[in-house]
């Protein structure tokens, strides 16, 4: 029963308790500091994501602020911002990665599948990109960029059929995108949607023989020959679909093997797209709606930077930055799986919006949603005009 429990207990009821505890034993989170568990810290970070804090001292202020309801969220402690501090700085991130990871491996059974790569019948697909988080050069001199600026990188990837990411990893900004995939396991029969900036013939082969498959768009000046060309409807938003092999002296050496490539006219916006695959047989059209599913992973990093937070950070050594880049995940991970476990009609965005005001409340999350979206409906538009008001 949830009554009288707070909202926010609720959510973290959805944190993987048996993963989490085999993390900290693997790493030694219990070594320092005493006076703050790990959990403690890991809801004290979630609550920060959750209601929009944007520093230490405001986090700190706020938890003190609630008094006995502190207790009621599952915190145990009075946090001080020192030891909040020391324990983002000192303890290994990867107790909450591994946590993350377990939260994705068990939403990944349980959220809905897009039913657009469900018709496709495609069992696995993956987008990769990465997103630059700017820093200060003086605050984070361990994360140098450019000649006045810091920064890191995070390497995601999402899974396109439930729309979480699966992957991510943290570098300094200097670090090129492509080298990400020599740090991926390919899973055969998988899909690998990927920007223009990962055509690196040498990888993308390594993908092929994994016997996986890659989407990606191919660059200006690519010395090819075109060995078939595939039938393609007259009129159609494809206009060509051939079978190619390379013929630059190191691309031919690179990757062997055939490729498909397909021009196409984006019918909404008349943009021209060349499409490179190791793919034979999945129809052109449905090349081209794999790529256009990539956008996701572009929709996720502006979530996570307008929701989440991420802008700000909490702690300048890589352990703080790296340790809150991770709890983002699993805080995002917990809306939508609290989204799908509850049947709630709003969107991810809209439920991070809610969250943020009603994480101290003791009352079952559902009828919170259902309560809400009774009051919006019952609420009068006055800018509608009657149409038999005289």
């Amino acid at each position: 029963m949830n009554a009288g429990r707070t909202v926010f207990a609720q959510v973290m009821d959805l944190l993987p308790r048996r993963a989490f505890e085999s993390a900290v034993e693997r790493y030694d989170g219990h070594a320092r500091p005493s006076r703050l568990s790990c959990m403690d810290q890991l809801l004290c970070m979630a609550f920060a994501q959750l209601t929009g804090r944007t520093s230490l001292r405001e986090t700190v202020t706020c938890l003190r602020a609630l008094g006995p309801r502190r207790y009621h969220c599952g915190i145990r402690v009075r946090p001080a911002r020192s030891t909040l501090a020391e324990a983002n700085e000192r303890r290994d991130p990867r107790i909450y990665s591994d946590t993350a990871m377990a939260m994705v491996a068990a939403a990944r059974l349980e959220l809905p599948v897009d039913p657009d790569l469900r018709r496709l019948g495609v069992a696995a697909a993956f987008a990769i990109d990465s997103t630059t988080i700017d820093l200060c050069l003086k605050l984070f001199p361990w994360a140098h960029f450019r000649r006045r600026k810091a920064g890191v990188k995070a390497h995601v990837m999402l899974d396109l059929r439930v729309g979480i990411p699966v992957f991510m990893r943290v570098s300094d900004a200097k670090t090129s995108d492509v080298s990400v995939l020599d740090h991926l396991a390919f899973e055969a029969g998988a899909f690998y949607v990927l920007d223009r900036g990962y055509v690196d013939f040498a990888r993308l082969y390594r993908i092929h023989a994994a016997a996986a498959f890659f989407v990606t768009r191919a660059k200006r000046g690519m010395d090819f020959g075109v060995r078939k060309r595939l039938p393609v409807a007259p009129g159609g938003p494809v206009t060509h679909d051939q079978l190619i092999r390379l013929r630059g002296r190191k691309t031919r050496t690179l990757y062997p093997d055939t490729l498909r490539r397909i021009r196409y006219v984006d019918p909404t916006t008349g943009k021209r797209l060349t499409f490179l695959t190791n793919n034979l047989t999945l129809a052109a059209a449905d090349v081209a709606l794999l790529y256009r599913k990539r956008w996701r992973i572009e929709l996720l990093f502006k979530w996570m930077k307008q929701h989440l937070r991420i802008k700000a950070f909490f702690g300048t050594s890589p352990a703080a930055v790296q340790t809150q880049l991770w709890v983002a995940v699993i805080v995002y991970v917990l809306v939508h799986r609290l989204k799908q476990r509850h049947g709630l009609t709003q969107t991810p965005n809209e439920i991070a919006q809610i969250l943020s005001v009603v994480v101290c409340e003791k009352t079952p999350i559902k009828q919170v949603f259902l309560e809400l979206r009774e009051r919006i409906d019952e609420v009068p538009n006055h800018n509608q005009l009657s149409l038999f008001e005289f």
